[in-house]
């Protein structure tokens, strides 16, 4: 929304940053409805932020607005930062979806029911955004210009819908050195790595069940070597071996997690496993599993020779899936146990 507010002063603008996550556990409810929320789920967005993106979809009855578009756009806005230091454009657009006063005193609302109405509260600024996008698409509907309705809707939300109606659609490349264009063509790219894909069902209770269902909020979540912490994804490093990317360090600008901190994740705090993979298996080896009798949330290791060769963990799933943080250039993901590493370096299966 800068665009709007530098030249005339009303909407909101964006920001560019990389941040993910924060610390939440989740009841056995909630994190069942994260893992598993469908066709119209949402994946790749810190915790703290899954809860209020579906609830501001749920809330807006055009089909056009989805969970995967609003995370998308909130990356493109804010990158998901929430301080402010690091979400205050200079055009002073505010919080993680970069309302500007004005415009947050037309959508704004305490939704999180904390008595402030604030930008800077993750519910109320979501659930805002949700509402104003809501309304963008249904007067993009009725407005007859061509294009997708959500691009005309996000231009709106960018540089007003004025802009959009004096362009009859999304203002062109020469509008503003093209940054309306631009932000539209990159949040309606990024909607794919945001789509839930609902594949995952985890029953049960308990800590194994409830290590998936935390770990399956992160599907989507990129792979940093030595990234990853119980709070949330963090940058990584490189070691002169793992960690790189078309001969680039990848880890030290990714924010992300590694196999073994993805586990160290899924069961923190009840659990409070070693860092890495090897100790990992070291501090659970007492109570092995065989592969005949997994159940979700049982660790799964791979190795090159023995236990002093340990080189991955990842967690059962259920079905016999796995879910893990792979390998650098992936993400966070759920495959066949079959085909998550190599069959032979299979090492067996441990229960914390």
């Amino acid at each position: 929304m800068k665009i709007f507010a530098v030249i005339t002063g009303a909407l909101t603008a964006l920001l560019m940053v990389i941040v993910f996550g924060i610390l939440l556990v989740a009841s056995d409810t909630q994190a069942q409805a994260y893992a598993t929320d469908g066709g119209r789920g949402v994946q790749g967005v810190p915790q703290e932020f899954r809860e209020w993106i579906l609830k501001a979809d749920a809330a807006c009855p055009e089909p056009e607005l989805t969970p995967a578009l609003l995370a998308s756009q909130l990356y493109q806005e804010s990158k998901f930062k929430t301080s402010r230091a690091e979400a205050t454009s200079y055009a002073g657009a505010q919080g993680p979806a970069q309302f500007m006063p004005g415009t947050w005193a037309t959508w704004g609302q305490d939704a999180d029911g904390n008595g402030q109405n604030s930008p800077w509260d993750i519910g109320d600024a979501v659930t805002a955004q949700g509402r104003m996008m809501c309304s963008l698409i249904k007067t993009a509907k009725s407005s007859g210009y061509p294009g997708d309705v959500r691009g005309l809707a996000l231009a709106g939300y960018n540089a007003g819908w004025g802009r959009v109606a004096e362009y009859g659609g999304v203002p062109p490349k020469s509008f503003a050195g093209g940054e309306t264009y631009g932000y539209v063509e990159a949040i309606l790219a990024g909607i794919p790595r945001y789509e839930g894909s609902g594949q995952l069902q985890v029953s049960g209770n308990g800590n194994g069940p409830d290590a998936v269902r935390r770990a399956a909020t992160r599907l989507g979540t990129p792979y940093s070597w030595g990234g990853g912490a119980p709070s949330g994804p963090t940058t990584g490093f490189c070691d002169g071996v793992n960690g790189y990317l078309n001969g680039s360090c990848s880890a030290s600008i990714t924010a992300g997690f590694d196999c073994s901190s993805l586990v160290q994740y899924a069961y923190w705090p009840s659990t409070q496993l070693p860092r890495t993979a090897a100790p990992q298996f070291g501090a659970t080896s007492n109570r092995p599993v065989a592969r005949a009798n997994l159940q979700p949330g049982d660790l799964l290791f791979w190795s090159h020779g023995g236990a002093g060769a340990i080189y991955h963990v990842g967690l059962y799933a259920g079905d016999g899936k796995v879910l893990h943080a792979p390998r650098t250039g992936k993400n966070v993901e759920v495959v066949p146990l079959a085909n998550a590493m190599p069959e032979g370096d299979y090492f067996g299966a441990t229960r914390p």
